[in-house]
This record gives C-alpha cells, structure tokens and sequence, in this order.
C-alpha cells in the first residue's frame, strides 16, 4: 500500500514539473486611420439589364451588277476607305465593245440626218419650182377662158392650156408629199439619235458597273472574293460597315419591353473597351417578337464608333432606367473579394473588425448593393481594409 501511494506522488510531481504555466491572451492588434460606415437603407434605382451585340448603324455588302472575272481587289478586311474610293475592278472588254457598237450606231444615224438635210433641201426647191408653174399655168388657164368666151381662140388651144394647168398641179402636189415625206425621214433620223445616245448613256453606264467602288467612308470587314474569281449579278464580294456610327443591338425579354421608349437614355458596357459605362439612346425597338426567345431587339446609338474603338460582334450590356427601390449599398473599395467569396469587415461594438460574407447585387456608379450579410445600423470599413486582419481593433 505505501508502495502505490509513493507511485502516485511520483506521478504527480512529474505532471506538476511538466507543466507550462498558462500564456497570457494576445491582445489584437490595432489598426489607426480606418474609415468607416454605418449602413443605413437608401433609394436606390432599379435597372433592367439586357444583352446584346454591337453592330454598325450602315453595312453594305458590294456586289457586281454584272457578270465577269475579277482583275483587281484594291482593299482587304481591316482596310479603312473613303466614299467613291475605287475597290473592285471586273473585266469590262465585253461592255467597251457595246459601248463602240452604240457609238457607231450613232455615227450612222447622224450621216443618215445629213442625206435627209440634203434632199429636204432639194425638195424644198423643187416644190418652190412647181408651185411657181402652177401658178404660171393657173393665170394662163384663166386668160384662155375668158378668151373661149369671146371665141378669140380654139377649143383646142383652151384644152392645152387647161391640160398644162393640170400636170402643173399635179407636179405641185408630188412636190409637197415629197417634202413631208423627207420631213418624215428626218424626224426618224433625229428619233434614231437620240436612241442611239441613250443606248451610248446606257452601255456607258453597265460598263461602269464594272468598276466598284466604296459608297461610304468606313472599314472593309468581309472580302469574299480574289482576282480571277468570277463575280455575278447580287453575290457580295467585299462588305464594308460605317465605323463613325454603331449601336447596340440587345435582346429584351417581352415582360420588360413596356419599360423601353424611343429617345430613352440607356447606359451600355462594353467589356471589350474597358471603357467604363457609355450613354446611349434607343433609336428604334423592332415591333415583332422573336419567338424563339420570346424578347424584342431594341436598337441603341452609341456615340463617336472610332473614338471608342468599337467594332461590330462586340458584346455589350444595356441597362434601362426602371424606378427606384429601397436597399442597402455600400462603398466599392469596402468589398474584399478573395476567389468565389465577397467579403466586408464588420466593425462591432468593441471595435473589433471581423470578416463577414455578403451577397452582392447590381453596381450604382461607386457603390454596390448588398443584398445579404448586413442590416440596418452596423458599421463596416470603407477604407483602410487591405491593412486589417480578421479580429483587428480599429480606430
């Protein structure tokens, strides 16, 4: 019995020598120069986001309005070009050869209007000569009758007379069906030229056609086509897009189309530019549905395109002005992101600042909305937070 209760005191003095005496509790440390904010509910406006793709307010797809081989390209995808600009260039032998054809046409219809010029000329006097004997013969006719009267002369030589008389006539009357009849011709002739040179005017024009060039000052995005390729009638070979004037062009869902007029402002971003927000307006809403995706495509301007660097295909977000609700949003730069998780520090009543968890909702300029993880009356950081660790006392 002693032996056990000397084994006991034994263990007891080794657990005794072995022990630590208890550390003291770490004080946290204390940050200085720490901003904070109570949060409190505010009016907050309420937005519908849609998505959508940017496009060119102007996109022409060149085309050939006639049928050849392509010899010349004079600009590829990228290239910047000014209106009237020479791009496509399309073998135009065959419409050099009507536009001769036409002018020769030409030169044979007017040759045809100088031969009736002459014999109109011609005409003329000879009718002048036959009215003139007409007349000659009348007078004669008349003198012959009175003279029949009073038997100074035979019926024989009246019959001459009366007979010359009457080829005179005659011979008058052919005159001027000659004449109208020339006069005929030479209206014909002048119908002829001016067919001829509206037949010139019209192979001068299709021959044209076989010279392309940029209707708008912009940028050539497609080329379909190479030299040596044949082009016809409405088969695009380059498109060229207005790059002053793009739109966004987004998708919104049926239930909230009635929250979008004509002329609204819109604020757009565009992740590709990095540019921040830009103010649109809507410039035109599609009055169908898709009814595949059940939304309507509302068009929105953008300003300047080349200033912006914008360019068609990019994606963009369109946010429209829809009323005003109340909730809690706080400062951008008291949000603490690290991987998947968003983080504030709460600065409780001791002063002690500890991280939390939220759940952010949409973002007003400099600030972002909280839509779990906070109430009404705490105090979190604001500014300051890279240089507080969870359980920091601040001041």
């Amino acid at each position: 019995m002693k032996t056990r209760l000397a084994l006991i005191l034994l263990i007891a003095l080794a657990s005794a020598c072995g022990r630590k005496p208890e550390a003291e509790t770490e004080k946290p440390a204390s940050v200085a120069d720490v901003k904070t904010e109570k949060i409190a509910a505010s009016a907050l406006d309420s937005y519908y986001e849609a998505t959508g793709t940017v496009r060119s307010a102007t996109t022409i797809a060149l085309s050939s309005r006639v049928l050849g081989s392509v010899i010349a390209l004079h600009a590829r995808e990228g290239d910047r070009v000014r209106r009237g600009q020479l791009l496509i260039e399309i073998d135009s032998r065959d419409l050099a050869a009507q536009v001769q054809k036409a002018q020769a046409g030409l030169r044979e219809t007017e040759q045809s209007l100088d031969e009736a010029e002459r014999s109109i000329s011609a005409a003329r006097s000879a009718k002048a000569a036959a009215d003139a004997n007409r007349e000659l013969a009348s007078a004669t006719f008349n003198r012959y009758r009175m003279l029949l009267e009073r038997r100074s002369v035979s019926p024989q030589e009246f019959d001459e007379v009366q007979a010359k008389m009457r080829v005179a006539e005659a011979e008058s009357d052919r005159a001027e069906k000659m004449l109208q009849t020339l006069e005929a011709k030479r209206k014909q002739s002048l119908a002829r030229i001016d067919q001829a040179k509206a037949d010139i005017s019209g192979a001068q024009v299709y021959a044209g056609y076989a010279r392309i060039a940029s209707p708008i000052d912009g940028i050539v995005t497609s080329r379909q086509t190479d030299p040596g390729q044949m082009a016809a009638p409405g088969v695009p070979l380059l498109t060229v897009e207005d790059a002053s004037r793009y739109r966004l062009e987004a998708n919104v869902e049926e239930s909230q189309i009635a929250i979008v007029k004509l002329n609204q402002k819109a604020t757009v971003l565009i992740d590709a530019l990095g540019a921040g927000e830009i103010e649109g307006r809507v410039s035109e809403i599609v009055p169908a549905a898709d009814p595949a995706s059940r939304s309507f495509t509302v068009k929105i301007d953008l300003p300047d395109g080349q200033k912006l660097n914008l360019r068609s295909g990019f994606f963009g977000r369109a946010r429209f002005q829809a009323g005003q609700k109340q909730g809690v949003a706080i400062p951008r730069q008291a949000i603490i992101e690290r991987g998947q998780l968003t983080q504030v520090y709460v600065v409780d009543d001791a002063g002690i600042a500890r991280l939390r968890l939220v759940k952010t909702g949409k973002s007003f300029d400099d600030r972002v909305e909280i839509l779990s993880g906070l109430s009404e009356g705490e105090r979190i950081v604001t500014d300051g937070a890279p240089s507080i660790r969870d359980g920091s006392r601040v001041q």
